[in-house]
């Protein structure tokens, strides 16, 4: 790993670490870790944050969807990637010294899974009360937003609750709305 990148995670660290002790301190809701995506700040609680990596080649995967970008082994342990900008069918663009792979897990039942997800940059961590995340939108028929759990205004910003039973479900991997042909 390069030392840029190194830099940039420790500093990552750093910051995340003392937004969480502010955080605590105001014990004020659920924390929340936002990062980008394609130029769009998504959310997920804390909570199913395992750990966040500087960006690293996963092992390629024959005939997986294209937004699975491989696997990695982390510390013993066989662990998918998918690259969200592929699952949301945004734009690609390359990776850089901010894009990083966030861990998260997911309980099925009583087992707990494992899944990275290549995002942009990590934003920020912050509290939020369950009464000021909004609802999806109602979009029709035509867009589905099994993925998304609500939206929330942070900063004067509008911020996608990711919901991630379904986004990390192994039912949904080819999923149409997914991004997920094979190729």
């Amino acid at each position: 790993m390069s030392s840029n990148i190194q830099e940039i995670l420790n500093e990552q660290t750093q910051n995340l670490s003392a937004m969480n002790f502010d955080m605590a301190e105001e014990d004020k809701g659920s924390q929340f870790l936002s990062f980008n995506v394609g130029g769009e700040e998504f959310a997920v609680n804390i909570l199913s944050v395992q750990e966040i990596r500087g960006w690293d080649n996963p092992t390629f995967l024959p005939n997986s969807p294209t937004y699975i970008k491989g696997v990695l082994n982390l510390r013993g342990t066989i662990v998918p990637v998918m690259d969200l900008r592929n699952r949301f069918r945004f734009k690609s663009v390359e990776y850089l010294d901010t894009t990083v792979i966030v861990i998260l897990k997911v309980k099925e039942g009583e087992k707990e899974r494992l899944m990275g997800c290549v995002v942009d940059g990590v934003s920020d961590v912050f509290n939020m009360e369950d009464s000021e995340i909004s609802e999806v939108p109602d979009y029709g028929s035509g867009v589905d937003s099994r993925f998304t759990s609500g939206v929330m205004t942070v900063d004067d910003h509008a911020v996608t609750l990711l919901e991630l039973s379904n986004l990390l479900s192994l039912d949904l991997i080819r999923h149409p709305f997914s991004g997920a042909t094979n190729g």
